[in-house]
């Protein structure tokens, strides 16, 4: 529950990073170390900011925070001193996440996650120290929990530092940092501003799904089985998600080192292997819902009978789309962005939710209170119409822009 203000701060960084990614890529093309210093001063800028600002409001007033997730005075009570220490942990993580997405970028991976690989090592043993108090740490609870995230996302912010300040590949050049000059300023804001909108619309749009089903008939075993398959759902589009933002990368590089030629080819191969993917990911995921299971998986989080058919239902419709959505994702998030296509990704992505699935899971499942099978058509339906258009949109070629046209360093 007290996570669920940090959501604003994780949407407006990812999509910091987002506009990070369609800038940096082209100039990482083009050899502009200078200009890539520049993007990465505003987006350091405003995630400061933004953290910043968040933070004081979760030290200075965590209890009324508290209050408008949730009236229950107990979770109010516990959640309290969780947010005064949480919210600062960010203002370290938004600035890593930063430097770590030019770095991505850049083409260089492998130090995200080497990062957030220790930092999640290292959280995880704190939080078993402070929690419980364990190895001599005081036992701290909830409040202990807040604390060694912190304290890891000190830790991953140093490692960082340490790294950029060395590194030479990407050299810093603080002159551009911290002046990056209104024309970059101008330009990130036109390529971030509809993806924080769009990573807004969408989360509080399957957030709705949640609602719909809350107020079914039967919502707790609806719950029950969503939260299940929700998370194997996440498990099995990691890969899907990877080859999304790497496309990204691909793609803008392309744009950025003059070879137009060969983009349209390049994003019609990765949204190709993203169908694949999604078959290779969907086919087993599919066997696994109905043989695997219902006898291995189901009986560790104690799903009632009811629940677990619930379950194979969902994980069957995830499974049976899910190529159908690893192209509709990598086409919005990895080509159509990294080609800076950043306004039409975003009604491609956000109007296919609001406008037909979301009505429709709501008019079968509230109004004509069909079940929880024909809210999951009406859920699925959006894939569909993504696609259609995604599809239009990608042979169109217009979607291929060079960026770094509008955004000639000062």
């Amino acid at each position: 529950a007290a996570n669920s203000p940090i959501f604003l701060i994780q949407v407006i960084v990812f999509g910091l990073m987002s506009g990070l990614t369609v800038l940096v890529s082209q100039y990482w093309g083009r050899g502009d170390v200078d200009a890539i210093n520049r993007c990465m001063g505003v987006a350091m800028y405003v995630a400061l900011a933004v953290s910043t600002v968040m933070a004081a409001v979760l030290f200075f007033q965590p209890e009324a925070v508290m209050r408008l997730v949730t009236p229950n005075a107990v979770l109010v009570e516990l959640g309290t001193p969780y947010l005064r220490i949480v919210g600062i942990s960010y203002i370290f993580n938004s600035l890593t996440s930063v430097y770590i997405s030019m770095q991505r970028s850049t083409e260089n991976p492998v130090l995200g996650m080497k990062v957030f690989a220790a930092s999640m090592l290292l959280n995880t043993f704190l939080n078993y120290c402070f929690i419980f108090g364990k190895l001599g740490a005081p036992a701290l609870g909830v409040t202990g929990a807040a604390v060694a995230t912190l304290s890891s996302r000190v830790v991953e912010f140093l490692i960082t530092l340490v790294y950029a300040l060395r590194n030479r590949r990407v050299p810093l050049r603080f002159r551009q940092m911290l002046r990056p000059g209104r024309v970059i300023l101008g330009s990130f804001v036109r390529y971030s501003t509809p993806v924080v909108c769009n990573e807004t619309l969408w989360g509080l749009g399957t957030s709705l799904y949640k609602v719909i089903m809350g107020h079914m008939e039967g919502s707790t075993e609806i719950l029950a089985a969503r939260a299940l398959a929700g998370n194997i759902e996440d498990l099995c589009t990691v890969a899907i998600f990877a080859i999304g933002n790497t496309t990204a990368i691909i793609v803008g590089r392309e744009i950025g080192a003059g070879r137009r030629e060969h983009v349209y080819e390049v994003g019609a191969t990765l949204d190709t292997l993203a169908f694949l993917c999604g078959l290779i990911i969907g086919i087993p995921l599919i066997l696994g819902a109905w043989f695997v299971f219902p006898w291995l998986v189901y009986p560790f989080f104690h799903l009632s009978e009811t629940a677990g058919s619930i379950t194979t239902m969902m994980l069957t419709f995830i499974g049976v789309f899910l190529a159908l959505r690893a192209f509709d994702s990598v086409n919005t998030v990895g080509v159509l962005r990294g080609g800076g296509d950043v306004r039409a990704a975003t009604i491609i992505d956000t109007t296919p939710l609001w406008f037909v699935s979301l009505p429709l899971a709501a008019l079968f499942g509230l109004v004509f209170q069909w079940g929880i099978f024909w809210v999951y058509v009406g859920i699925m339906a959006e894939q569909f119409v993504k696609f259609g258009i995604g599809l239009y949109r990608l042979r169109s070629r217009e979607w291929i822009n060079d960026v770094t046209q509008f955004s000639r360093t000062e």
